[in-house]
């Protein structure tokens, strides 16, 4: 698939701009702060209705304005839609499709799209809960129904956390704590929770080999990476995690087993929340361990095998690749890394590659070139 058109209005620092866009490479060439990495987030963000930078939406209406709005083109075969999001500071967002009005989660999984950015360092560097993002971003654009089943299980999460604090509270002044209604809570998050683990297990079960093998292409067999999952449940192994009424069993019975020590401390201990990915290079932890460089490797090898899993589901639903957006990677890899990226990508039907210096754009890559100087982007017709 690829993006024909894109229109931001009020997005970030544009005021109102309008791109076309074609097949293949599109390198988007200008210093920093220019834009370049506004303009492909409002391309990502039709994805998964999130953004990698922050994590709440207001920062994406550009200062002293109400609202901002993406409008795309999308091309997928034979299959021509127009979507349109108009993101309200503080307030549900709105959606077309095709001009007509629809609920925003009616756009989900329309457009696929895989993201690597610098701030992907984080999933090796960072803490369990971005780990946990990228997962679910990547699980939303699968299945968009698991979006609303996070939705409601973050919601029943506060919800029962609120419950366990108040109990505490009512413990310490020496009063009987009120859990009548505890127990509807625990369904719901068994329920719930145990239907994202299965997702993310399903998903992790996937990506391992791509995973392996994309870092053993963009680090040349240097070493050998792995990751597996960390359950809060305790050392359970994956194919147990992905066993859905087991899943369910196993965390009720952790909520009741726990219940005396989440009212001390006023917090859920057990379920997908608490869960993490363990990324390991040559079976030592990368968090630690890993250099720069290997970091670096490891969270692109991640999106790249993100991007095959995506691309393999296309495929056999009928559909074209997903989108790739490449956000000032090539200027971190040495010449060697640069020539091995550009070889694995060049097939992609569309990549976005952002750079501050045309010198960093791989010239295999044959990309067509647009200038972003002060969120304004012309093409380059020469």
């Amino acid at each position: 698939m690829f993006i024909s058109d894109l229109a931001l209005d009020q997005f970030r620092s544009y005021d109102h701009q309008v791109v076309q866009f074609a097949t293949g490479a599109q390198a988007l060439i200008g210093l920093n702060g220019q834009g370049k990495t506004n303009l492909v987030e409002a391309i990502a963000y039709l994805a998964t209705f999130s953004s990698h930078r922050v994590a709440a939406d207001t920062a994406l209406v550009k200062a002293g304005e109400s609202a901002a709005v993406i409008r795309a083109k999308v091309q997928d075969g034979d299959r021509s839609l127009m979507l349109e999001v108009e993101i309200l500071a503080g307030k549900a967002n709105r959606a077309r499709l095709n001009r007509t009005p629809v609920k925003t989660r009616e756009l989900l999984g329309i457009v696929h799209c895989v993201i690597f950015a610098p701030e992907d360092l984080i999933l090796v560097k960072g803490d369990p809960s971005d780990r946990r993002r990228f997962l679910d971003d990547l699980l939303v654009q699968f299945s968009p129904r698991l979006g609303g089943v996070k939705t409601d299980y973050d919601r029943v999460l506060r919800q029962r956390s609120a419950l366990l604090k108040s109990a505490f509270g009512q413990q310490r002044a020496g009063r009987s704590p009120d859990l009548s209604t505890l127990d509807v809570w625990d369904e719901q998050i068994a329920d719930l929770g145990s239907q994202i683990i299965v997702a993310r297990a399903d998903m992790v079960a996937e990506l391992q080999p791509l995973v392996e093998a994309a870092y053993d292409e963009v680090a040349s067999g240097q070493s050998t990476a792995a990751f597996s999952t960390k359950s809060s449940l305790g050392d359970v192994p994956l194919d147990e995690l992905r066993d859905l009424d087991q899943m369910r069993q196993r965390l009720a019975s952790a909520l009741v087993d726990n219940r005396a020590r989440e009212i001390e401390r006023g917090v859920t201990l057990a379920g997908p929340h608490r869960d993490d990915l363990v990324l390991t290079l040559n079976e030592l932890p990368a968090r630690g361990y890993a250099s720069h460089g290997e970091s670096w490797s490891f969270a692109l090898a991640l999106r790249l095998a993100s991007y095959e899993l995506l691309r393999a589901r296309n495929d056999s639903d009928g559909r074209t690749s997903p989108i790739l957006i490449l956000d000032d990677v090539f200027a971190e890899l040495d010449s060697s890394r640069q020539r091995r990226l550009a070889e694995m990508v060049a097939d992609a039907e569309q990549v976005f590659v952002t750079a501050a210096v045309a010198s960093d754009v791989p010239e295999k890559l044959n990309a067509q070139r647009y200038t972003v100087a002060n969120s304004v982007v012309s093409k380059d017709e020469s």
